[in-house]
């Protein structure tokens, strides 16, 4: 006998990418600064946000 839910038998797992794509299409953004495909100008407004709404590198916010 089985121990797996038959609930969860067809659950996949997604990667990142696919999970951030899904996200944006429900309203969520969620990127890295470190992607690549981003200018210079685009990584520094996404960290500067990011660190105005959640803080700063050790988690303290202004």
């Amino acid at each position: 006998m089985s121990m797996i839910s038959t609930i969860y038998g067809h659950a996949g797992q997604r990667d990142g990418e696919q999970l951030r794509r899904d996200g944006w299409r429900s309203g969520i953004f969620a990127v890295s600064v470190s992607d690549q495909r981003l200018t210079t100008l685009e990584r520094e407004a996404i960290r500067a946000i990011g660190e105005r709404l959640y803080g700063g590198a050790h988690g303290t916010r202004p």
